[in-house]
């Protein structure tokens, strides 16, 4: 019987069907922070449990850690309590741990394609919402609550219903200065924040075999923010060539016997999906959010749409835009902008921050833009470095920060002041995302970095 990828890897993990109910899934690969983890340990120790794999099991800390002085000791009270605490978990019960300071810290979703802990074929599950990142590899990623992270520490299984399958085909050439992160709000903005509810969705055709790992880690991250459970693309050279001779993938014999699997993860021409789409690559062009949820998007050179001509309620529609401080019919090139957030799981990897410099170099920042450059990890930090894009950088007056979640979530110091505006590479717009009050424009590094040169917002593909 033909069956899809999604369907082999979910299906290949099914330890029990529940008639009527949800499977009992085994999940190869647990990743926690310092955020969700600290009160699923505490359940875990209330009902005298243990961790059943701890060498299934990493954490990491990013979501409320500082990007700058990451030295010194961390002064909110409430996050040094909480890395603190996901430290001594991880000692306790012998779980890998890359705290502040550590060489390999830095934003999980990023760390773990870095260290081979993403696999194709796995199953892998966080305590956050974007762990759809890790379906780019050919994995069922997806997030899952606190009370699940308990389930996974004490059983490495857990309950899920199985949802229903989507593919999306995007096919021909992308156009000059489109990137991933256009792709992937360009699908958003047609299927609404909510279209691919019960759904996972598997990417497929020529712009998705075409893109480098980093943009499909790009792409699946941002599953989550069309309502899916998780996105997935069909493992390929490129993907093993990705994970090969990684930290934690297999090695000799191992990495043999693991090809011979990977080679089978894609779906049979004959398979059958819940729901197909088709887009044309000509379609897309640099993408920008006008509104506070990731759907209302629109390519950068158009208009703010009228409320009538936009799906659901008028009135809901014109509050985000008072929000936002935006009006219908607005032009979105040249609109002022304050903050430019380059980072995030999203576009926080070596990729991001060469298209930024492709775009600063030669170019000073704007007098009226406060920039994060926040890379994902240590190593995407160390690349930028090395490949000389600090000097880039830094001859254009940005500052590189330290790793971390950064002004992606306002739980930590990098937070966008009220009224204030953010151009964020990040995933998420919603109202009061990047802290309370703030505004924020989702966009590609390439976007980002051209309004960081201009102060408003501006047309890459006019600098490129």
């Amino acid at each position: 019987m033909s069956t899809t990828l999604f369907d082999k890897v979910w299906d290949s993990h099914v330890i029990r069907k529940i008639n009527d109910g949800p499977d009992v899934l085994f999940i190869d690969r647990h990743l926690i922070h310092e955020v969700t983890s600290p009160v699923a340990f505490l359940g875990l120790k209330s009902r005298h449990n243990t961790v059943l794999y701890p060498n299934r099991t990493f954490a990491t800390a990013d979501h409320n850690t500082p990007t700058i002085n990451q030295h010194l000791p961390v002064e909110d009270p409430l996050s040094a309590n909480q890395l603190k605490a996901l430290e001594q978990n991880a000692a306790e019960y012998g779980i890998t741990h890359w705290g502040l300071g550590h060489q390999k810290n830095g934003i999980v979703h990023v760390v773990g394609p870095e260290n081979g802990i993403t696999l194709p074929g796995a199953t892998i599950v966080c305590g956050d919402s974007h762990t759809s990142t890790h379906g780019a590899f050919g994995a069922v990623a997806f997030g899952i609550g606190t009370s699940e992270v308990e389930m996974v520490l004490s059983s490495q299984c857990i309950m899920q219903p199985k949802p229903k399958k989507m593919r999306i085909n995007v096919n021909g050439k992308l156009g000059f200065g489109v990137t991933p992160k256009d792709v992937a709000l360009f699908l958003i903005s047609k299927l609404s924040a909510s279209g691919a509810t019960g759904y996972f969705v598997e990417y497929a055709g020529d712009v998705f075999k075409n893109m480098s790992m980093e943009g499909r880690m790009t792409v699946c991250n941002l599953s989550i923010e069309m309502g899916a459970r998780g996105g997935i693309i069909a493992p390929d050279e490129k993907t093993f060539n990705y994970v090969e001779g990684r930290l934690f993938t297999p090695k000799g014999a191992a990495w043999d016997k693991a090809m011979v699997y990977w080679k089978t993860l894609k779906t049979d021409a004959d398979a059958v999906f819940d729901k197909e789409i088709t887009f044309d690559a000509n379609e897309i062009e640099p993408m920008i959010t006008y509104g506070t949820n990731p759907g209302m998007g629109t390519s950068i050179s158009s208009y703010i749409p009228k409320a009538e001509s936009v799906e659901g309620g008028v009135a809901s529609y014109r509050k985000s835009l008072e929000y936002m401080g935006f009006h219908e019919g607005d032009k979105m090139i040249g609109k002022k902008v304050d903050f430019v957030f380059l980072g995030s799981c999203t576009n926080g990897r070596i990729e991001d921050f060469r298209a930024f410099a492709s775009i600063v170099k030669g170019r000073k920042k704007a007098d009226n833009i406060t920039a994060w450059l926040v890379p994902g990890s240590h190593d995407v930090e160390a690349k930028i470095k090395e490949e000389g894009l600090l000097d880039i950088f830094t001859a254009a007056g940005f500052e590189l920060r330290e790793p971390g979640c950064s002004a992606c979530l306002a739980m930590n110091d990098d937070k966008v002041p009220p009224g204030k505006v953010a151009v964020s590479t990040s995933n998420r717009n919603f109202e009061g995302r990047q802290g309370p009050g703030s505004r924020t424009l989702l966009a590609s590094p390439l976007v980002a970095a051209a309004t960081a040169v201009t102060g408003v917002l501006t047309d890459p593909r006019t600098l490129l």
